[in-house]
Formats: C-alpha cells, structure tokens, sequence
C-alpha cells in the first residue's frame, strides 16, 4: 500500500493499491491504464497554479498535477491513450458563505475536470462535492475506486 499524502502523487503497477486520507475540498484524482493495469492518484489542493506565490510542487494544483502524473505513468510504461479517470472529493466543508468563489471544493472540481478534457482523458465515475470528506483507494490491479466516508460509508466507482 502506498500512501499519499496532500499535494502529492505516487504511480504503480499492479498489484499495488494506491490510497489517500482526508479529502475534504481536495480532490483525489485516479487514473488508470487497464491494459497496462498501471494506476496513478494525485490529491490536488487548489485548482490553479496561476496566481500562487510558491510554484515549486506541481502536485498541489489541477492544472500543474494532472499533467505531472501522466507524465510520471507513461515514463513507467502507460499509453496515453488507454488512461481513464476517476475523482473524489471537491466537498464543501464550511457552511459559513455563500460567495461561490470561496467554494473551493468545487473550484477543484470544476478545474480538475477541464484539464482532464483538455488533456483527452475520459472522467468514467465520480463521486464529489457534498459536504464530508473522503478517503480513497486505487487497485492497480482493477482499477476500482473505493470511496470510504464516516457519514455515507463506503463507495465503489
């Protein structure tokens, strides 16, 4: 089991499980190349590197993580090609404003799924936005996505 942390990302080949904890905001990116059955999961933190004053990890951003991550699985043998993609997360943990723009949760989401188009790489299931966190876990060997919650329990994508 290889565990990753926030802003981070890891890629393995099957039979490896890949997993991350406390998505509340963040999103949990899986991607997955099922001939290869080599799988990667990134946990992003905001949507954007454009406007941040540090720039130094990719890993923290939709838009610079993504790419980072297919590169990392096509260097250990995916096609581009064959990828698909799952998320989780993207919740919006606080109540306390209306003001869209402070909605983070969905920021990430909405970021992470237009990278993933721009990049051609078709987003099969997910399971976002609401208001709790998520952990998540990737088999490389299936490519099943489990989704574990302390309110809704656990889901599979």
């Amino acid at each position: 089991m290889i565990v990753i942390g926030m802003a981070d990302y890891a890629v393995s080949r099957s039979p490896e499980k890949l997993t991350t904890l406390g998505l509340g905001s963040c999103v949990g990116i899986a991607l997955y190349d099922p001939v290869a059955k080599i799988g990667g999961l990134i946990h992003i933190m905001l949507p954007t590197i454009e406007n941040a004053r540090f720039k130094d990890n990719c890993a923290k951003f939709a838009d610079s993580g993504i790419p980072c991550l297919i590169e990392e699985m096509i260097r250990i043998g995916a096609v581009r090609r064959r990828l698909v993609a799952k998320i989780a997360g993207g919740a919006k943990m606080f109540s306390f404003n209306s003001d869209a723009s402070l909605n983070i949760g969905e920021r990430n989401v909405q970021a992470t799924k237009m990278v993933l188009s721009e990049m051609k790489v078709p987003l099969i299931s997910e399971d976002v936005g609401k208001n709790y966190g998520r952990t998540v876990l990737l088999d490389t060997d299936t490519g099943v996505y489990y989704i574990k919650s302390a309110i809704m329990g656990e889901n599979i994508i």
